[in-house]
């Protein structure tokens, strides 16, 4: 095979392994309720599977040289354990009392929360733009949250699991930006170094009495931390190095598209007008913001103009 080929089958390649990655986590949400546990029980037995499954994986691949000397990186990472586990509980705790549809859209701030935490806490400049496009998507996230229904018939249990799943996205936030430099430099150590703490984190609190019979609950637990913490994590991160930004931020929706469809087809819950427009303009933000576009007044002026001339002809 030629270089050129070569060079050629390894976006190909990464695309794939990308898309399949994306199909697969967007069914993490079934995953949680089909495996009828309380939030914590789920995220622990996702933290022993795939820690399980990191662990196997990591030792094959060799990934784990010199790690124990990287005592900075370990510190890091352990700590942005600790938000993840609890951006994980508060996420599958927010998805069973609200759906998986919106829980999915209303846990897309999450890019938006880096944005806000980058700016306040290590001083990094925002350009102006992000901000319109921020805005443009929280707007996004509280159509997709129904608020007619917040503010009509909503009980207490819809209204926590709204909150629960906003702050799942602040907590996910914090977790990322935290574990940047990590995860450009170890990201396979990252994540196994977060399901290693979720393990000591939820070990006291997880209920093994509902656990401890035989049944399907074990399949759907098993995927969560194998499926969902172990193989998809090696999918992210071996595709990644080899895609374009733009490819990464266009394919990140098939997550909640999936979500989205998984929920309407298995458990009968379709989004509304409002919470459709919600999702256009979640969708419309982030891609301004991941893929750096500009508001540009001058440009649609142009574009006005022109279609005003059209017009008179």
């Amino acid at each position: 095979m030629s270089p050129p080929e070569q060079s050629g089958a390894a976006p190909r390649r990464a695309l794939l392994q990308l898309l399949v990655a994306e199909v697969l986590i967007g069914s993490v949400g079934v995953f949680v309720l089909e495996s009828g546990q309380d939030a914590i029980t789920a995220v622990f037995f996702r933290c022993v599977f795939g820690s399980a499954f990191l662990l196997a994986w990591g030792g094959l691949r060799g990934y784990f040289r010199g790690l124990l000397g990287q005592t900075a990186l370990l510190r890091a990472a352990a700590l942005s354990g600790v938000l993840l586990v609890l951006n994980w509980v508060a996420l599958f705790a927010g998805m069973a009392r609200s759906s998986i549809g919106v829980a999915t859209m209303v846990y897309h701030f999450f890019p938006f929360a880096i944005l806000a935490m980058a700016a306040l806490f290590q001083g990094e400049r925002t350009r102006p733009a992000d901000l319109g496009w921020s805005g443009i998507a929280f707007a996004g996230v509280a159509l997709s949250a129904d608020p007619a229904r917040m503010l009509g018939e909503a009980g207490t249990d819809y209204l926590l699991g709204i909150a629960l799943t906003f702050v799942a996205a602040i907590l996910c936030g914090a977790a990322m930006l935290l574990s940047r430099r990590i995860g450009r430099e170890r990201p396979f150590v990252l994540v196994l170094v977060q399901c290693l703490v979720g393990v000591l984190m939820l070990a006291p609190f997880a209920d093994y009495a509902a656990v401890a019979r035989p049944g399907a609950h074990w399949a759907w637990l098993a995927g969560l931390g194998l499926i969902h913490s172990g193989v998809c994590y090696v999918l992210f991160y071996s595709a990644y190095p080899h895609l374009k930004v733009a490819t990464i931020a266009v394919l990140a929706f098939v997550y909640p598209v999936v979500a989205l469809l998984l929920d309407f087809i298995i458990y009968g819950q379709a989004l509304g007008a409002l919470q459709l427009a919600g999702v256009a303009l979640i969708v419309t933000g982030t891609l301004g913001v991941n893929l750096r576009w500009r508001w540009r007044g001058q440009v649609l002026a142009t574009t006005w103009g022109k279609l005003k001339g059209g017009a008179g002809h």
